[in-house]
């Protein structure tokens, strides 16, 4: 993470940290960010969608990413390896910023929320009124977080599980209990008080 960060500050970017993480702007428009991971760093791009990519390094965070892109590293010798590649790569993401581009989203489709969750729906009401309460985006995650098991059962679980979590609002990863030193992710603080 040093070496990519030494890398991106060298191309004239600004360091500060937004959430949690080292992010790298120009004339305050966010253009990198560096990513620790467990088994691996990354550099990502927030508008690597725009970004030419003749190396075919760029990656997707996940499978719904559309706007961000990432450049994954096991290794500094790696990174040394590709220093002038990473160079490339930033001083585009900088032009597509100097440029004013912007990513085009797709037009969210509607959400087809599984059975489990229309049926939790239509037995509480002051829950249906508090999912679509949610933002769009909390709403997309819970859809696919309910969706994903293959069992019927599985699903109604999930549901059940996160019933409090809709109720108080937050999305499916975002800390609840306010203890959490990586907010808005939980880190499971929680967990530790009810052990007491």
């Amino acid at each position: 993470m040093g070496e990519l960060r030494r890398i991106i500050l060298g191309c004239g970017l600004t360091e500060e940290v937004k959430w949690g993480k080292p992010c790298y702007t120009f004339q305050e428009g966010n253009v990198a960010i560096l990513y620790g991971l467990k088994a691996c760093c990354a550099v990502g791009f927030l508008k690597g969608s725009l970004l030419a990519d003749p190396q075919g390094i760029l990656l997707k965070p996940g499978e719904n990413s559309q706007a961000g892109r990432w450049i994954r590293f096991t290794s500094t010798r790696e990174i040394l390896a590709l220093e002038p590649v990473v160079r490339a790569y930033v001083q585009r993401a900088i032009e597509v910023e100097k440029a004013g581009l912007k990513v085009e989203f797709k037009r969210s489709t509607a959400l087809v929320f599984p059975e489990e969750l229309k049926k939790k729906m239509a037995e509480a009401p002051d829950f249906k009124q508090a999912f679509l309460a949610l933002t769009p985006g909390r709403q997309r995650g819970y859809n696919l977080f309910f969706s994903a098991p293959k069992q019927s059962k599985t699903r109604a679980s999930r549901v059940e599980q996160h019933v409090w979590r809709i109720m108080a609002g937050k999305g499916v990863t975002e800390c609840a209990c306010g203890r959490s030193k990586w907010l808005p992710k939980c880190d499971g603080s929680h967990r530790q008080e009810e052990k007491l």
